[in-house]
């Protein structure tokens, strides 16, 4: 899929400010540590995640969202009546209905003619809204739009650590499934995609490729979304078969956008891929003969955000200076389902508004 008319305009961003580290987190998790004797480090030795965020407790997504939102407009220096599509696309929301992005809609102050509504697809939620409004954009129907979300890592982290607690039964095998939760962080970010013709960025969203791989949907799921479940936010994870999958979905998706853009491997100056861990990082890019060096990660500092950790990387990467105007983009996502969505851009000047500066100038 070619783009001819779409920029990606701004971003805005909302981290949290409450810290959990993985010594922290093992530190809750002293009652499990010791009865199966479990050496101190384990945590971010394996998964190469130094420390997460937590937002407050009580937070709802729309909450982050809404000022992600705000943000991302205000460097876009765009009217919210320009702004005619608002998508909330986070796995996290506030209820099963109505749709976060109403009260997300209503938060911001955008108009009545907006099309308003919630995508959700695991971890590539923000990247199916943006080619959604790239769509509309392209089409006409819209000169633009924003995508936003929030992941609230809280929840999962607390009940998880609670549940291994308690649980006497798990053995060092048994455990195993459990580990992915205890690496999500929360985060939240705001795309804003405009018409060429209204940007100020110049930096275009030109391409977008899907691969899906549906067979393996099994290998990592939670609780139940459905009126009347316990909506306990418990996940189990085949973490082994999972990375083992989802790379081969990659390498998928990845060639076709190498068909797509007609660019070769060494002509990309930047990877940005889903924020997982050490492991899948270099499994991955080794996977697809991409260099490891011209990759931007987060997850050391936010661990995985789930729907937000590709677009947060983004920013990370534009607001640090790792991405330069010019330079080729390949923005490469993965998602449990398994799915793989991926974007190719030249980079222009797109803004980056919010506290994300918290994580690259410390």
């Amino acid at each position: 899929m070619r783009f001819q008319n779409v920029c990606l305009e701004s971003i805005g961003v909302q981290l949290p400010q409450e810290v959990w580290s993985s010594q922290h987190v093992e530190g809750m998790l002293s009652p499990l540590y010791s009865r199966l004797k479990l050496p101190e480090g384990r945590l971010e030795l394996m998964s190469g995640i130094k420390e997460r965020r937590v937002w407050a407790p009580g937070t709802l997504p729309s909450g982050p969202s809404v000022e992600s939102g705000k943000l991302a407009i205000e460097a876009a220096n765009i009217a919210p009546a320009d702004i005619g599509c608002l998508i909330h696309a986070s796995v996290c929301r506030d209820f099963l209905e109505p749709a976060t992005a109403s009260r997300v809609h209503h938060g911001i102050g955008l108009g009545s003619q907006c099309w308003v509504y919630d995508v959700s697809n695991a971890c590539l939620g923000l990247l199916n809204g943006a080619v959604q409004i790239a769509q509309m954009i392209e089409t006409g129907m819209i000169k633009a739009g924003i995508v936003v979300g929030t992941e609230n890592s809280r929840p999962l982290l607390t009940q998880t650590i609670e549940a291994l607690n308690q649980d006497l039964s798990l053995t060092r095998k048994s455990v195993k499934p459990a580990f992915a939760s205890l690496t999500i962080g929360s985060g939240s970010c705001a795309w804003l995609l405009t018409h060429r013709e209204i940007s100020k960025s110049g930096t275009p969203l030109e391409f977008a490729v899907a691969e899906a791989r549906t067979e393996h949907h099994e290998l990592c799921m939670s609780d139940q979304d459905a009126a009347g479940a316990g909506m306990q936010p418990l996940m189990d994870t085949d973490s082994e078969k999972l990375m083992a999958e989802g790379i081969r979905t990659g390498q998928a998706a990845f060639d076709r956008l190498l068909l797509e853009t007609g660019w070769q491997r060494p002509v990309i100056d930047r990877t940005i891929c889903h924020q997982v861990g050490a492991r899948h990082r270099v499994s991955m890019l080794d996977a697809m003969q991409l260099d490891i060096n011209k990759d931007v990660v987060t997850f050391p500092r936010l661990g995985n955000t789930g729907s937000v950790a590709l677009p947060l990387t983004v920013a990370a990467a534009a607001a640090s200076g790792q991405v330069c105007q010019g330079e080729r983009i390949a923005m490469l996502g993965i998602g449990s389902g398994i799915n793989s969505v991926m974007l190719a851009s030249i980079w222009g000047k797109t803004k980056v508004n919010g506290n994300i500066d918290q994580i690259i100038n410390d």
